[in-house]
């Protein structure tokens, strides 16, 4: 049974959030979901699923439940639903047991369209008594994929929603929703939330908005670049993850010394100092937020214009949902990953460390772990390759023969291709020999000549492979005489390594797990004996200031196809400023009054009517009210001079 008309959707798009018409997806999973069909959408961040749910929660009958992982963000989603004229509420531990019971006793008189709860309030039998009792058409599941044990970010308090959905009277419409899914999460979502026929949508998972690129460095050297970044930048919202507190702490504390507003947020902090500190971000009082993965997920801040990784996450899974944090609003922004060998033995220490989950058996917790190597591999795989860094991804996520972006690092051309073709065919030959026995460290001695302890231990000097990449080397092992072409130099350590990891990252080695990892043949090792068969190394150019050859407007802000002249600049800064003191005032976020991609159309219709006001994208019926006069004014002083 239908739900509501795509009619009464259409002028709740317009009146409530101030869009003309649904992108690209949002149309065809909400008429779904509206008809009375259950829904899976995977849609990049910033392409509105958010929408997907909020829209028939607004035109059907009763209350829609979403079901959000991330407790500390739920206010801030519902304080922009409010703005917009919604009547949104959360249940969560922040409010007090009184405020709780008043929540509950308000949706169950009609109070709100839509209620967003963290996965564990399912469990409890006083919501499920009240959910019970209560008229719920829709529930919406948003980051979906943590309900997979093959995800980057697996909850095993997602498994409960199917059960809770299965205990309700009258089952409602459920909507499934993610940023990052392939086709084997998708199917355990299906499967674990109980999905009966979805309307399955994948819009593609390409951000043309974002610029991708990635730098080696020692840890020394990203300090610095993250700091010109921060202060190329100076006004722009900014995230830059870390991998550790300890990070976070040491990279926080030299922002700060060099002058830039940053702040931090990691699991080591008060409860009291994370919510302060996210506010201060929020707010753009503290333009940069330095933060582990605690931070982020279900972010609704629009105005990131950029991502900086300090160090490598251990998936692409993990890697794309953060970097997706940045312009969320479509405006151009940054993603940049800085790296180091030290990263790899990081990420694959921490595999290694993990205790799994107690809802899985020790054999399904060490079939998670293989499944997080593999995702690793595929990371490193993204940092070391020299082809495009979007098809890369993209062809990750299953979207095959994705052509070159021509707007990424590796597109721009700020890195060198060095042919290690010879040393992969000599590491491949070794590992062969050695029988995958042994680690990098004792394959990279034998091939270089080393006679060291282990080799001498393990009578490995005798190996045909022994010294194949030490100075004077024959180039090709069959040419062995007086004439044939000799190496130059012993093959560096620091490249071998690379090499190796290169080799594990594109499939034709294998990089064994536990306490003494084994370097062995991987599925694609057959290649690598082919005639065809090549290998190329990355070798980054150093890049100027914080933006590479991205254009860039005064004040350091990278600008896209359609850039501002001058007069427009000046003009959007003068509306930042404008929003900045109406959310101060308000105790709101800025990007709550409106998007800065709102901001840049007013930049360029320059509204002086209600009707005209009303044409600018992010602006419905209660904003035109709320803050049309004070906007009209500003740009009417604006263009007096």
């Amino acid at each position: 049974m239908a739900l509501a008309s795509m009619e009464d959707a259409r002028r709740a798009l317009a009146d409530k959030f101030g869009y003309c018409s649904f992108r690209p997806g949002q149309e065809a999973l909400v008429e779904a979901v509206l008809s009375g069909r259950d829904g899976l959408g995977v849609m990049p961040t910033g392409a509105g699923k958010s929408l997907v749910y909020q829209v028939p929660g607004v035109v059907a009958e009763g209350l829609t439940l979403v079901v959000s992982p991330l407790v500390s963000l739920m206010g801030d989603q519902v304080r922009s639903l409010l703005d917009a004229g919604v009547r949104g509420s959360y249940l969560n531990s922040t409010l007090s047991p009184s405020q709780q019971t008043t929540v509950l006793q308000r949706a169950l008189a009609g109070a709100y369209d839509l209620m967003y709860v963290a996965p564990e309030r399912l469990a409890d039998p006083r919501f499920l008594e009240f959910a019970q009792q209560a008229a719920i058409p829709i529930v919406a599941v948003d980051e979906a994929h943590c309900v997979s044990q093959w995800g980057q970010d697996f909850r095993p308090s997602y498994l409960a929603i199917g059960d809770f959905i299965a205990a309700l009277p009258t089952r409602p419409v459920v909507v499934a929703l993610t940023a990052t899914a392939t086709a084997r999460v998708r199917d355990d979502i299906e499967r674990l939330l109980g999905l009966e026929d979805p309307f399955t949508l994948v819009t593609g998972f390409d951000r043309p908005n974002l610029h991708f690129g990635v730098e080696r460095l020692e840890p020394k050297r990203k300090l610095r670049r993250i700091i010109a970044k921060a202060q190329a930048d100076p006004l722009d919202s900014g995230i830059v993850y870390c991998s550790t507190r300890k990070d976070v702490e040491r990279v926080h504390g030299e922002l700060v010394a060099a002058g830039v507003a940053a702040t931090r947020y990691h699991a080591g902090l008060s409860p009291q100092e994370r919510r302060v500190n996210q506010e201060a971000f929020i707010s753009d009082d503290a333009p940069v937020m330095v933060a582990t993965n605690a931070f982020g997920m279900g972010i609704d801040k629009s105005n990131v214009r950029y991502v900086v990784h300090h160090n490598m996450p251990g998936s692409i899974e993990a890697y794309y949902q953060e970097a997706g944090r940045a312009g969320r609003d479509g405006e151009p922004s940054e993603c940049l990953l800085l790296w180091s060998d030290g990263d790899i033995s990081t990420c694959r220490f921490f595999i290694d460390q993990e205790s799994g989950n107690e809802e899985l058996s020790p054999e399904e917790a060490e079939v998670v772990r293989a499944s997080r190597r593999r995702m690793l591999e595929a990371m490193v795989g993204y940092c070391y390759t020299t082809e495009c860094l979007r098809s890369y991804i993209l062809r990750y996520f299953g979207e095959e023969g994705a052509p070159a972006c021509g707007d990424c690092a590796n597109c721009d051309g700020d890195f060198r291709a060095i042919d290690v073709t010879d040393e992969a065919r000599a590491v491949m030959r070794c590992v062969q020999e050695l029988r995958g026995r042994y680690g990098k460290g004792v394959v990279m001695a034998v091939l270089r000549g080393d006679s060291d302890e282990r080799v001498e231990r393990f009578g490995l000097a005798g190996a045909r492979c022994f010294g194949s990449l030490a100075d004077g080397a024959p180039l090709d092992p069959r040419e062995e005489g007086p004439e044939a072409p000799r190496r130059e130099g012993t093959v560096p350590v620091a490249r071998l390594r690379e090499v190796i990891e290169l080799l594990a990252a594109s499939g034709y080695l294998d990089i064994t797990e536990g306490r003494f990892p084994m370097v062995r043949f991987g599925p694609r090792y057959r290649e690598a004996a082919e005639p065809g068969f090549s290998l190329a190394m990355k070798q980054t150019v150093k890049v100027a200031g914080g933006l590479g050859r991205r254009a860039a407007a005064p004040g350091g802000r990278v600008l896209g196809a359609g850039a501002f002249s001058a007069g427009d600049e000046a003009l959007f800064e003068a509306l930042r400023s404008l929003r900045k003191g109406i959310a101060d005032a308000m105790g709101k976020p800025p990007y709550v009054v409106f998007s800065d991609a709102t901001l840049r159309d007013m930049c360029a219709r320059r509204p002086a009517t209600d009707e005209e006001f009303l044409k600018v994208s992010g602006v419905g019926l209660t904003k035109l009210k709320r803050y049309g006069e004070d906007f009209m004014a500003a740009i009417r002083q604006f263009e007096e001079g």
